[in-house]
């Protein structure tokens, strides 16, 4: 069930007002005040931020981000930033109303989407943006940028550490991309089925072909005929593993592996860790090494 908002029988702009604010520009010995929407852009943030930077992420540690609406506590979080960094794309449902009532005298807003080529995924006839760029190292790399540059653009005085400790997270980005260049060169099959539409940009990017259970929606309930169309395309094209998702329920990739006779395996969209992942040290580059070898495993690659 989808949860209460902060936003629902409150205007937010009278939400923003009624937060007694205090300066939140960097000053000496202090750290900026970051706030991001989801995971990936908080776990950038803090490679970027460093030393100088207190980061809080909105979406808590295990939830699903696409549906999920900050509470009240949260927005006054929002408020009392020095920087507030969302993906865009339509991935934050809340987005829209805080670009439209957030104080930007106080608080700087950066979509780490900006100026990124997007792709377009048809859904029951109409047509939408793939907000996932995360998923392909070389987006991410872009990603990165912007928010560095929302960094600088807050406190210039540190504006030298901040690129150089994006350098670092870029190069680390980079070797991610030619790891899964290497490994996904050579496969006996292209097609992946998951379980919702997050991964096009790694399909497009290492020349697969994404066949989504549910569209950008994970929360979406696909019809009969829709599973049976894509378990016949699965079996046509000798798909030995459907892929599921850690923070959803398996229970339709299982039904369509079932039907066909096929495994199930995890591939991570990376919008949330849970606790327990975290305290394992698993991180936005470990889940990505992990997802290259189950996409290895279940399409038969070989170096």
């Amino acid at each position: 069930m989808k949860r209460k908002s902060a936003f629902h029988g409150l205007p937010l702009v009278i939400i923003l007002a009624s937060i007694s604010c205090t300066s939140k520009m960097s000053l000496s010995g202090s750290k900026l005040k970051v706030v991001t929407s989801f995971y990936p852009l908080y776990y950038f943030s803090q490679q970027v931020g460093g030393e100088f930077a207190n980061v809080t992420n909105i979406t808590p540690s295990g939830a699903e981000p696409h549906e999920y609406e900050p509470t009240a506590r949260q927005i006054a979080d929002i408020s009392n930033s020095s920087l507030l960094i969302l993906n865009g794309l339509g991935l934050e449902v809340w987005g829209d109303k805080i670009k439209q009532n957030i104080d930007t005298r106080h608080t700087l807003l950066v979509l780490a989407s900006q100026g990124i080529s997007t792709q377009q995924l048809d859904e029951e006839g109409r047509t939408g943006i793939d907000p996932h760029i995360w998923l392909s190292p070389q987006l991410a790399r872009q990603m990165v940028d912007n928010i560095a540059k929302g960094f600088i653009d807050i406190d210039t005085a540190h504006a030298d550490y901040y690129l150089a400790n994006a350098e670092t997270l870029k190069s680390k980005l980079a070797d991610l991309d030619a790891e899964y260049v290497t490994g996904l060169k050579a496969c006996a099959q292209s097609t992946i089925v998951t379980s919702h539409a997050a991964f096009g940009y790694i399909a497009t990017t290492y020349h697969l072909h994404q066949l989504a259970i549910t569209g950008l929606s994970p929360d979406a309930e696909p019809s009969t005929k829709k599973l049976a169309e894509i378990a016949h395309i699965a079996r046509e094209n000798n798909v030995k593993y459907i892929f599921f998702e850690s923070l959803l329920s398996p229970k339709l990739a299982q039904t369509i592996a079932d039907e066909i006779g096929a495994k199930t395996m995890v591939l991570n969209p990376i919008e949330g860790l849970t606790d327990n992942e975290l305290a394992q040290g698993r991180t936005y580059f470990t889940e990505m090494q992990s997802n290259l070898l189950n996409l290895e495993t279940a399409l038969g690659c070989t170096q």
